[in-house]
């Protein structure tokens, strides 16, 4: 399904108020910075970008849809071509690492708001796209691209205040919080403070359910199961794991490691410094362990069982169009295939038939040997080896016990990532697949 006339001139009275409201928001930026901070030269740069907005703002109010502005069709179909789950895991994490390398760069509140402003700009030219709009301006999803846009800006926020604060820190001053270090009583500083937060939103809920109606569908059926059946947003990374693990794995295992590592964590944790007050640089190993698990293991997985995650839990880019006929040829095989059949050209090992429950179950464990054997040297042999090479330093203060739940806790985190791209590039289903159990793994 390409853009349309009739689509263009839909939507172009939403894409005039967009970039009009672009516009505006620079043209308070440069204003605040030409009368309060004394920035002239920014304060001009986002007075022309504003202009800039009016000018998309009037072309897209336009008589004529085709000069409602949009992405050539060229880049679009280079951005589905390219798209793809690993292209996507592997971006995300790249994208992680160099926010976290040239975090001084990126917090600079000049550099945020030009990324901020491109990000908008690239959504309003991706909006023309009919595709694009159907997934990001349906009623389920509108709550959580703003989500998205607001845990940038919060994580933004956090960063920028460690980052000040490590630098105070290096001078031998103290951390921004303790220069403010007053009590605030709670009646009545707090309670107004909630309570005109209250007003706010309820006010902003209700405008927003009178603009946006609320996405109710027909009754359930049995008989007519939505294609693609998504569970809702916040469970999307779990439903996500389910293409990789099996359901009690990826269902029950996992989710409870999640709530146990966390329960835990202040048990596990040693490291003093950094308690009341942001920093990066006093507290590193938690810093990466914890983003790496929210936003690459976590909030990156929900993106993209939300956006590019279509019919049949195929996936698909961007701009393209969800059909339920698109097919994904797979041939995945597990462990045990790869060794004996492939590896070592032998069939599976198989009890004759009437065979004991003994020699049934030493098949099933001479057949499983591999996969056993590895999952044994990653969750028994690794955290030893680690803790007397890597996390040398860490055993030592953590002691044994402690040190072993947090190197399993971590492992058990890491399994995620190591198991989709064995799925990506071996195509391996299973390490362990135990059938007579329903156990696999």
């Amino acid at each position: 399904m390409h853009s349309s006339p009739f689509f263009l001139r839909d939507v172009a009275g939403f894409l005039g108020g967009y970039y009009a409201f672009i516009a505006a928001m620079n043209g308070i930026c440069a204003l605040v910075l030409w009368r309060r901070r004394n920035q002239p030269g920014w304060a001009v740069v986002w007075a022309v970008v504003a202009g800039v907005m009016m000018v998309l703002a009037s072309l897209a109010l336009s008589a004529s849809p085709r000069f409602v502005p949009s992405l050539p069709s060229g880049v679009r179909g280079l951005v589905n071509t390219l798209s793809g789950p690993v292209l996507y895991t592997v971006g995300t994490l790249a994208l992680f690492t160099l926010l976290f390398v040239f975090r001084r760069f990126f917090v600079q509140p000049m550099v945020a708001w030009t990324i901020f402003n491109l990000a908008l700009v690239v959504m309003g030219l991706s909006m023309a796209d009919a595709n694009f709009a159907a997934i990001v301006m349906k009623p389920d999803n509108v709550p959580i691209v703003g989500l998205v846009f607001l845990l940038a800006f919060f994580t933004w926020v956090a960063t920028k205040q460690a980052v000040v604060n490590d630098d105070r820190i290096a001078r031998g001053e103290p951390p921004m919080e303790k220069l403010d270090d007053e009590k605030v009583l709670v009646w009545p500083d707090l309670v107004y403070t909630e309570l005109i937060c209250m007003v706010a939103v309820s006010a902003l809920l209700l405008l927003w359910a009178i603009v946006l109606p609320a996405p109710l569908e027909e009754p359930a059926s049995s008989v007519k199961t939505p294609n693609p059946s998504k569970a809702p947003w916040y469970f999307l990374g779990l439903q996500e794991m389910l293409v990789y693990f099996d359901p009690w794995y990826a269902g029950v295992v996992l989710p409870s490691l999640v709530i146990f590592g966390l329960m835990a964590m202040p048990y596990l944790d040693f490291n003093k410094r950094g308690n009341g007050y942001y920093s990066i640089a006093e507290r590193k190993f938690a810093y990466l362990t914890f983003q790496f698990g929210f936003l690459v293991l976590w909030i990156t997985l929900i993106i993209l069982g939300t956006f590019l995650r279509g019919p049949n839990w195929n996936f698909y880019g961007p701009f393209e169009y969800w059909t339920p006929y698109k097919v994904e040829v797979l041939n995945n095989v597990d462990l045990n295939q790869m060794f004996w059949v492939n590896l070592l050209d032998q069939p599976l090992p198989r009890a004759p038939s009437g065979a004991s429950a003994l020699t049934q179950f030493l098949t099933v464990l001479k057949r499983e040997a591999p996969g056993l054997i590895l999952l044994g040297a990653y969750l028994v042999v690794l955290p030893p080896l680690l803790a007397v090479t890597v996390f040398r330093g860490y055993f030592a203060k953590m002691g044994f016990v402690r040190y072993m739940v947090m190197a399993n806790l971590m492992l058990l985190m890491l399994s995620l990532p190591l198991k989709m791209i064995l799925r990506w590039t071996l195509n391996l289903k299973y390490i362990v697949s135990i059938p007579e159990l329903s156990l696999n793994f």
